[in-house]
């Protein structure tokens, strides 16, 4: 029982978002390895990507930074832990300011469309993954958009 417990407790301090998008796996894979294609839809709504740098390789970092509306820079970095192209994408993700989590992005063909699930863990408060949820579901419908405007190359 405590067993159980500690487990739906773990649950609640862990971020999952799944997506549909009309494009193949390829793509929306290719679109979460490229800086060209990061500068293009990382950051929540309204926000701007300032930079974007990739090492796309396990063990490679990554960096980016996105500006407020109101101009505040935010700065992000991580390390890639694992690259199954173009299934699976396991990143660590941390703030200038913050503490790591880890990401875990999985690429499922569904009927010609692409199944994304996207998890990050573990949080120290509910309120951080609330927090993330909402910015990282307003970067997932800014790649939706994106992906109906990029090229299939």
């Amino acid at each position: 029982m405590a067993q159980a417990t500690e487990k739906a407790g773990q649950a609640e301090f862990e971020l999952a978002i799944t997506r549909i998008f009309d494009a193949p796996r390829s793509l929306v894979f290719r679109v979460w390895s490229a800086p060209e294609h990061l500068m293009r839809w990382w950051g929540p709504k309204d926000f701007t990507c300032t930079l974007a740098k990739t090492d796309f390789r396990e063990g490679g970092a990554w960096r980016t930074s996105i500006r407020s509306p109101e101009g505040t820079d935010h700065g992000a970095r991580g390390i890639y832990r694992e690259i199954v192209e173009p299934e699976r994408l396991v990143f660590t993700f941390a703030w200038d300011d913050g503490d790591e989590t880890l990401v875990t992005v999985t690429f499922e063909d569904h009927d010609g469309r692409t199944k994304l699930t996207f998890r990050q863990a573990p949080f120290d408060t509910i309120e951080s993954r609330d927090s993330h949820q909402e910015g990282w579901s307003e970067c997932l419908d800014r790649l939706e958009a994106y992906l109906a405007s990029a090229p299939a190359t």
